[in-house]
């Protein structure tokens, strides 16, 4: 075998499967989801149990006996409240920080760009057109919206805004649209 033939050509090389980006919060998230569901999973089958005519496990009997005859100024009662407070905290913190929906996945696993930057190249080639008087853009997922204010002609810049676009190797396919409102200036 030579070398040209152990090196696969352009076109027999696997496309990347584009994967939304996901923050590194949800590892907590989640971690914490599972660990609840396991205990309220346990809880719930040991009540159904007793519903259903059995005896309750000894560990929860022994927890509801300790729930009902310690005070509330007992260590062992604060030290359950602060970390039950200390994991709220936690999620609480988890639900307001930032996420990375505001991030486009580019072909390359694991690299990104900024939804903004996309929008401010798109506007800074739109203004660049002639006629044209103010640019809005917003960029989503899966589309990107232009609307243009002025007298600029509608299917040049689709072309040109779409070959800028295309120069961005995003991962997913990217709908451009292009609106085009004449100013009062413009129908004259």
């Amino acid at each position: 075998m030579t070398v040209d033939q152990a090196r696969p050509s352009v076109e027999e090389e696997p496309a990347v499967k584009a994967h939304r980006l996901r923050s590194p919060r949800t590892v907590g998230a989640v971690l914490l989801s599972t660990a609840v569901l396991l205990v309220a999973g346990g809880l719930l089958a040991d009540v159904v149990a007793v519903r259903t005519g059995q005896r309750a496990k000894p560990w929860r009997a022994d927890l509801a006996h300790q729930l009902a005859t310690r005070h509330l100024d007992d260590p062992w009662i604060r030290l359950g409240a602060g970390v039950a407070v200390l994991l709220g905290l936690w999620l609480c913190l988890l639900a307001f920080t930032p996420g990375l929906r505001h991030w486009l996945p580019l072909g390359r696993p694991g690299a990104a760009i900024d939804r903004s930057g996309v929008a401010a190249l798109l506007a800074r080639r739109a203004d660049e057109y002639p006629g044209v008087v103010s640019v809005k853009v917003r960029v989503r997922h899966n589309r990107t919206r232009v609307t243009i204010r002025g007298s600029a002609d509608p299917a040049s810049l689709q072309r040109g805004l779409r070959a800028e676009l295309d120069l961005i190797p995003l991962a997913l396919p990217n709908r451009l649209d292009v609106r085009v409102r004449r100013t009062p200036e413009a129908h004259r």
